[in-house]
C-alpha cells in the first residue's frame, strides 16, 4: 500500500479557502461567458445593423450589451475581492505559525532566522489577490476561445493556436532563463539583509573602531551581486516579453488580413472577422498575463517553497492539557544539553531538586555552563537527553503562554522593546498598573522611572528614550517580577549595577524569601550569594558541589594567615 504523502501546512491553509476559490471560479466562468458580448455585438453591428440600416436595433443591442458588460464588471469586482479576502484568510491561518517559527529557528540556528518568513507570507499574499491569478481561474476557457475562432473559420483557428503556441513557448523559455537566476537573486539579497541588519545592532562598536567603510563594503559587494542577477534576469525577460508582443501584433495583423481574405473570398462576413480578432485576443489574454506576471508568479514559488521548508524544519508544538501554575518545584534529571552551533555539550548529565521557595545560587568559572543552565531551565534551550521538570511536569508539556507568566527571566544581555516602560514591564499584555508599580518598587527602579520624561509612558526601545545598561537591568529585572512568578532565573542580575542598584536588587532577593519565589540567581560576585539559602558550583558543563551556603563557603573561605612579629 503506497502511503499518501502528508499536505503541507500551507497546502491545508489553502484547503481551508477551497469554498471561497471556488466562488472566484465562479465568478469566473461568468465573467469569460460574457466576455463573449463585445464579438457579438461586432457581428451584429457589422451583419445586422449596417446592412438593415435600423436604429432601432442598434440602439437596442447598445442597450442589452452595455447591461452584460457593468454585470461582467460587477461580477470582476466582486471576484477581485473575494480573493482579497482569500489572502487576508491565508495570512490569518498562517502568519501566527510562521511568526512563532521564526522565533523557534532564532533559538534553535542563531543567525539563521531573518523576517524573510513573514515577507514571504506578504508575498503569497500579495500574489493571491493580484492578476497573476486571473490567468490561472481564465486559462480553462482558452479551448473554448479557440474553437469558436475554429468556427468562424478553421484557418483562421490554426493562425490563433499557432499564436498561442507561440507565446506560451516563450513564457516557457522565460521560466528557464530566468529561474535559477532570480532564485540566485533573491538568496543574495536575503544574505545582504542579514548582513546590513547584524551591523546595525553593533553600530556602536562599529563606528568607534572605524569599521563603517570596511562594513559597508562588504555589503556592497553583496549588493552588486544582487543586481548583477537581477540585471541579467531582467535583460532576459525582457528579450522575451519583446518577442512576446512582437508575436501579439503579428497575429492581430494576420488574423484581420486573413479574415480580410476570405471576406474577400465570401467565405465569412466583415463582422465574423472583427469577432474573430476580438475572440483570439480574448483567447491569448490568459497567456500573454501570465508571462506579464510571470516573476511575480516566480517569487510567490519560491516564497511557498521557503515557508514549507520553514514548517516542516519547525514542525508545530505538540499540544497537551492545560496545566494549573507552577508552585516553584524545580527539578533537572540528567540532563544534556548541546547549545545551538555548538559541538560539545555545555552541559553533561546535570541533575538537582530545588523546593519551592528555595534561593539557589549558581556560581563557576566562565564557559562552566551557567548560562547554558539558565535557558534550558525557561525553555529556551532544548535537552538533548534527561527532562527538566517543573512540580513533576516535563517542561515540554507545559503550554509556554501559560507556563511564560509564571516564569521571570533576566538574560545577561537584556534587551527593551520598542513601546513604553510600562508596556516592557507588563511583558505586552494588558499592562495592569498596580502590578507594574508593585514590581518597579521590588526591583528599586520606581523612583528612576518617574524620573523619566513621561514616567511609566515614556517610550523606549528603538526610536525611544535611550536607557544605560545599569537602567535597563533594573527595568529587566522589574519585567521579570511582574506579578510575582513562583519561578525566578536571573542570569548576572548586577552585571550592569551600580552600588545603588545593587542594593535595591538585595532587597528585592530578600522579599523572594517571604514571597516563597523559587531563584536561581547565576552571579560571579560573591556578595550577592549573602540572600541565598544554598549554592550550586559549576565546572565543564557539570555540578561539581551542591550545599547549603554556609557549607559551600566554608569550602571557599581561606584561612587568615599568621604574620610573625619581632620581638
Amino acid at each position: 500500500m503506497v502511503k499518501r504523502k502528508q499536505k503541507s501546512e500551507l497546502a491545508l491553509a489553502l484547503g481551508k479557502c477551497r469554498g471561497a476559490l471556488l466562488g472566484a471560479g465562479t465568478f469566473s466562468c461568468f465573467i469569460n461567458l460574457l466576455a463573449l458580448i463585445s464579438p457579438l455585438y461586432m457581428l451584429q453591428i457589422y451583419d445586422r445593423v449596417l446592412g438593415s440600416r435600423n436604429e432601432t436595433t442598434l440602439v437596442v443591442l447598445t442597450v442589452i450589451c452595455a447591461s452584460l458588460l457593468a454585470v461582467s464588471s460587477a461580477l470582476e469586482v466582486m471576484r477581485s475581492r473575494v480573493l482579497v479576502r482569500i489572502g487576508g484568510r491565508m495570512d490569518e491561518l498562517l502568519n501566527g505559525r510562521i511568526f512563532n517559527a521564526v522565533f523557534d529557528l532564532a533559538i534553535r540556528h542563531p543567525g539563521a532566522a531573518s523576517t524573510q518568513a513573514l515577507r514571504d507570507l506578504d508575498t503569497i499574499r500579495e500574489f493571491l489577490t493580484g492578476n497573476g491569478l486571473f490567468a490561472f481561474f481564465d486559462a480553462p476557457w482558452m479551448p473554448i476561445y479557440f474553437a469558436t475562432v475554429f468556427m468562424i473559420h478553421p484557418m483562421l483557428g490554426w493562425i490563433a493556436v499557432a499564436g498561442g503556441v507561440l507565446i506560451f513557448g516563450l513564457a516557457i523559455v522565460n521560466e528557464v532563463a530566468t529561474r535559477h537566476t532570480l532564485g540566485d537573486a533573491n538568496t543574495n539579497n536575503i544574505a545582504a539583509s542579514r548582513f546590513a541588519d547584524g551591523s546595525l545592532r553593533n553600530v556602536e562598536a562599529l563606528q568607534a573602531m572605524g569599521m563603517v567603510d570596511g562594513v559597508y563594503g562588504r555589503w556592497k559587494d553583496k549588493r552588486a551581486r544582487v543586481l548583477q542577477l537581477q540585471a541579467a534576469a531582467s535583460d532576459r525577460a525582457g528579450v522575451i516579453q519583446s518577442l512576446s508582443r512582437f508575436v501579439r501584433v503579428s497575429l492581430q495583423m494576420a488574423i484581420l488580413g486573413g479574415g480580410a481574405y476570405y471576406v474577400l473570398q465570401n467565405e465569412i462576413t466583415a463582422g465574423l472577422m472583427i469577432a474573430a480578432s476580438i475572440v483570439m485576443g480574448r483567447a491569448l489574454a490568459p497567456i500573454e498575463m501570465a508571462v506579464a506576471t510571470w516573476r511575480q508568479f516566480l517569487m510567490a514559488r519560491s516564497s511557498y517553497e521557503r515557508l514549507t521548508e520553514l514548517l516542516q524544519v519547525i514542525p508545530a508544538n505538540e499540544e497537551f492539557m492545560p496545566l494549573p501554575a507552577p508552585q516553584g518545584n524545580l527539578s533537572a534529571e540528567s540532563i544534556v544539553v548541546v547549545p545551538p552551533g555548538a559541538a560539545a555539550p555545555g552541559l553533561r548529565g546535570v541533575s538537582f531538586r530545588v523546593a519551592a521557595g528555595d534561593i539557589v545560587g549558581v556560581i563557576g568559572p566562565s564557559a562552566a555552563g551557567k548560562s547554558t543552565l539558565a535557558r534550558v531551565m525557561v525553555g529556551v534551550w532544548p535537552v538533548q537527553s534527561g527532562t527538566v521538570r517543573f512540580d513533576g511536569a516535563d517542561l515540554k508539556t507545559w503550554d509556554r503562554s501559560r507556563l511564560g507568566p509564571s516564569i521571570g527571566y533576566l538574560p545577561q544581555d537584556v534587551e527593551l522593546f520598542e513601546g513604553t516602560v510600562a508596556e516592557n514591564i507588563a511583558r505586552f499584555g494588558e499592562v495592569d498598573a498596580d502590578a507594574v508599580v508593585a514590581a518597579a518598587q521590588a526591583a528599586g527602579v520606581h523612583q528612576l522611572i518617574l524620573g523619566l520624561p513621561k514616567g511609566y509612558d515614556t517610550q523606549i526601545g528603538p526610536g525611544g528614550q535611550a536607557l544605560s545598561g545599569g537602567q535597563r537591568q533594573r527595568v529587566g529585572l522589574a519585567r521579570a517580577l511582574y506579578r510575582t512568578p513562583p519561578v525566578l532565573v536571573l542570569d548576572e542580575p548586577n552585571s550592569n549595577l551600580d552600588t545603588e542598584g545593587e542594593e535595591a536588587l538585595a532587597r528585592a532577593m530578600a522579599q523572594f524569601k517571604e514571597r516563597r519565589q523559587t531563584a536561581l540567581v547565576i552571579t560571579h560576585r560573591l556578595n550577592l550569594l549573602a540572600g541565598v539559602d544554598y549554592i550550586m558550583v559549576m565546572n565543564q558543563g557539570m555540578i561539581e558541589q551542591f550545599g547549603t551556603r554556609d557549607q559551600i563557603l566554608a569550602k571557599f573561605a581561606r584561612p587568615t594567615p599568621v604574620v610573625a612579629t619581632g620581638a
